[in-house]
């Protein structure tokens, strides 16, 4: 490399999309166990938003720690540049996505490099590109290890019990809350895989969508309340989560669970009254998941939605059209 320095968006205060700033900084080194990837595409996911409003949504004594400067992103998709010594199984020149460093905020994949610990790692699935690739790894891993396997031992910030998935097959019916999102979309495939009957719930322009996805039943929850329409659901996989999500449980049959994604306040008694369980997990990162769900997307078992793409420079953008929702899949940053 001729250059030592790279342009990355940085945050040097907490704020709006407007705090996104154009920057040049240092190529990271990798360090033990870390390859150095040249990005070429980042998914943008809300916690990058978290981050640069200064995590004012999370409980102080969850918080992560980080220093300002930062570059936030977490999600990418690129070609191995320079590999640590002690690295096997992956070169230069090998294509690569990942979620790095998640629950911690140091993926720092707003950039032209970042460095990223192998083990955080997949290779690129071959029958699709960078943009794609990049918009799979945090919304296609929550929705894994929500759905099909928790793969770890950490408990979710939130609750103290470990996360448990209930086995999908024909038997089980879903209800997928926002479902044309970034992890709605994946969770609706991953179940449809698993053969489970899947309802989706999302506003009505995304049904054709949907049902192309494999949904069964579409709810439009601009026109009716998924909660007085259904019953007798084995599982409920909130992706819109917090305040709204106690709602669900009434949809849900003796022994079935709620599982939300961003995690709410719930009445303990009412829990118990109904026979059911809701439980949570916390993503995190996972190079060996990640080759799985990549072999369902080389497959076409399972595909990638991109809502819109934006280059790295226009960060803010991307964010603005974030802040806006109604997302239909991901939103990518694309890096020259």
């Amino acid at each position: 490399m001729t250059t030592h320095t790279m342009r990355a968006i940085r945050l040097h205060e907490h704020g709006g999309p407007e705090v996104l700033r154009y920057d040049e900084v240092p190529i990271p080194e990798p360090g033990p166990g870390e390859v150095l990837v040249r990005v070429h595409a980042v998914g943008i996911n809300p916690p990058d938003w978290y981050l640069r409003d200064g995590m004012s949504n999370l409980p102080p004594e969850t918080r992560p720690q980080f220093d300002l400067p930062v570059i936030p992103g977490t999600d990418l998709s690129g070609v191995v540049e320079a590999v640590a010594a002690d690295v096997d199984g992956f070169s230069v020149g090998d294509e690569v996505f990942g979620l790095l460093r998640f629950p911690s905020f140091d993926g720092h994949t707003y950039a032209e490099y970042a460095a990223a610990p192998a083990t955080d790692l997949a290779l690129k699935p071959a029958g699709i590109d960078h943009v794609h690739a990049a918009g799979a790894p945090m919304a296609g891993l929550t929705a894994w290890q929500f759905l099909i396997e928790v793969g770890h031992d950490h408990p979710s910030p939130f609750q103290a019990a470990k996360h448990r998935p209930i086995p999908l097959d024909a038997n089980v019916t879903v209800l997928i809350n926002g479902a044309a999102g970034g992890v709605g979309h994946f969770a609706l495939q991953l179940a449809k895989w698993k053969g489970a009957r899947v309802i989706a719930v999302a506003s009505g322009g995304h049904e054709s969508f949907l049902r192309e996805l494999g949904a069964d039943e579409f709810v439009d929850y601009t026109k009716s309340r998924p909660e007085e329409l259904l019953h007798d659901i084995d599982l409920v996989l909130d992706t819109v989560g917090g305040t709204e999500s106690r709602r669900f449980l009434r949809t849900l049959e003796r022994g079935g669970a709620l599982f939300p994604v961003f995690f709410g306040e719930f009445d303990d008694d009412e829990i118990a009254k109904l026979g059911v369980t809701v439980s949570g997990a916390q993503v995190r990162s996972n190079g060996a998941q990640l080759a799985e769900l990549g072999r369902l997307l080389d497959a076409g078992t399972v595909r990638v939605e991109i809502d819109s793409t934006f280059p790295l420079a226009d960060a803010q953008a991307a964010h603005e059209r974030a802040a806006r929702g109604h997302l239909r899949g991901k939103i990518v940053l694309t890096v020259a």
